[in-house]
């Protein structure tokens, strides 16, 4: 996993040919943020290697048949018309609805969540109904995430 962008503050150059008439920003290692960051990357590096396989499966799906791995809600709900006018979250696979927090300072989000499945919290064990929209907790260290259960 790498960390990409553009950090301040910028590195003088160091030289006027090639790669080196590159600025280089600040440090972007997850450790370089502060403790509080640090943590949270810590969380969602853990989450990533927890979903290695599933990733894996949905990479092959992609390879083999096209299928796109960050999808909108309509591709995987074609039937709720609510899902096609769903903009802020998407599917990863078939399995989770992430709702990306993006605005700084919110610390609720309302979410869709797609008629024909059950849905579980990926933080816990609240377990929803589809059709219905819903209002979540988005503290600084958690994205919403729910996982389909049907």
């Amino acid at each position: 996993m790498r960390l990409h962008g553009d950090r301040e503050p910028r590195q003088p150059q160091q030289g006027t040919t090639g790669g080196a008439t590159c600025c280089s920003g600040a440090d972007n290692e997850v450790w370089s943020y502060g403790p509080k960051v640090y943590e949270i990357c810590k969380k969602y590096m853990s989450i990533r290697e927890q979903l290695r396989d599933y990733t894996r499966g949905i990479m092959e799906e992609a390879h083999i048949k096209g299928t796109p791995v960050i999808r909108p809600c309509f591709y995987s709900f074609p039937a709720d018309k609510k899902s096609w006018e769903v903009y802020t979250q998407y599917m990863y696979g078939d399995k989770y609805l992430c709702c990306p927090v993006l605005a700084p300072g919110l610390k609720m989000l309302d979410i869709y969540l797609p008629a024909g499945a059950e849905w579980k919290s990926f933080a816990g064990e609240t377990k929803l109904m589809g059709g219905q929209m819903v209002q979540v907790e988005c503290p600084l260290d958690v994205m919403p995430v729910f996982v389909r259960q049907q």
